[in-house]
């Protein structure tokens, strides 16, 4: 039978946990082993053996022992996929959740499903990924001064994470806000959802934030005062999901312009620097 995730500490390429990493199993846990996290190393493994929600608990390890025909053969990860990138970004990522055949299987957030492939494409053309592919975790794919997190870190059931699942995911967020607030000089927020889920976050994290929430949108830009002191420009961008691909709703240009942008704000080299 087919294992429903990859035990902590047992050699997954990338695996921030240890067998003994302490484990959410509510709400209230959650928030206190984010809280009490000596390093962001020590946040992403406790991400990554997370199971304070029942239902997507059970959902990512239903879909990792089922599996889609396409990948029956290959292990599926099965547990939260936590944060990843460089650990002093300049540019960070704000994503939506995992996709159930992406990093609910590969361990590795947008690796191994269509958006990935739009998104890591454009991070390489514009000099934020090593390469223009991410597949597993092994592919040797490193980010460049940027960094990739999402507000709910296990796959949700039809991509629908409810607001109770996003608010206990929250304090995950806001702890690996605080540990990159230092360096990061720019947020792309890919979507409506991330950017709603945000919002919250950035205010908990110490990130002084505006009375009036702004609208979502493709280009909106918002700049914040980090919690160092320091400016944090926030840029919108539509999520590059498959609907918005295949529709036109978001394309390439629109995506490069987009963490051009925001490579540019954080004063990253482009390309011919990579």
């Amino acid at each position: 039978m087919n294992a429903p995730f990859v035990p902590p500490g047992t050699g997954w390429p990338g695996d921030p946990a240890r067998a003994d990493t302490p484990v959410a199993a509510d709400a209230a846990s959650v928030r206190s082993l984010a809280a009490e996290a000596p390093s962001l190393h020590e946040l992403v493994a406790r991400q990554s053996v997370c199971r304070a929600c029942p239902r997507l608990v059970a959902w990512r390890e239903q879909v990792a022992v089922e599996r889609r025909r396409a990948y029956a053969d290959e292990e599926y990860w099965g547990r939260p996929v936590p944060g990843w990138g460089d650990p002093s970004p300049r540019v960070l990522i704000v994503g939506l959740a995992p996709a159930a055949h992406g990093g609910n299987r590969t361990g590795r957030i947008f690796t191994g499903d269509r958006s990935g492939d739009w998104l890591f494409a454009s991070l390489y053309r514009v000099g934020l990924a090593a390469q223009a592919t991410s597949t597993h975790a092994d592919d040797g794919q490193r980010l460049l001064g940027a960094r990739v997190v999402a507000p709910v870190r296990c796959a949700p059931p039809a991509n629908k994470p409810t607001p109770d699942e996003r608010a206990t995911c929250a304090p995950w967020l806001v702890k690996e806000l605080g540990f990159v607030a230092g360096d990061v000089r720019a947020i792309v927020v890919l979507g409506g959802y991330g950017w709603q889920a945000l919002w919250p976050a950035l205010k908990e994290a110490g990130y002084a934030t505006p009375a009036r929430r702004p609208a979502f949108g493709h280009g909106a830009e918002v700049e914040l005062t980090s919690p160092a002191g320091g400016t944090t420009l926030l840029i919108g961008c539509y999520h590059p999901s498959q609907q918005n691909t295949f529709t036109g709703r978001v394309t390439e240009t629109m995506l490069d312009t987009v963490l051009t942008r925001a490579r540019t704000y954080a004063g990253l080299p482009g390309p011919e620097g990579r």
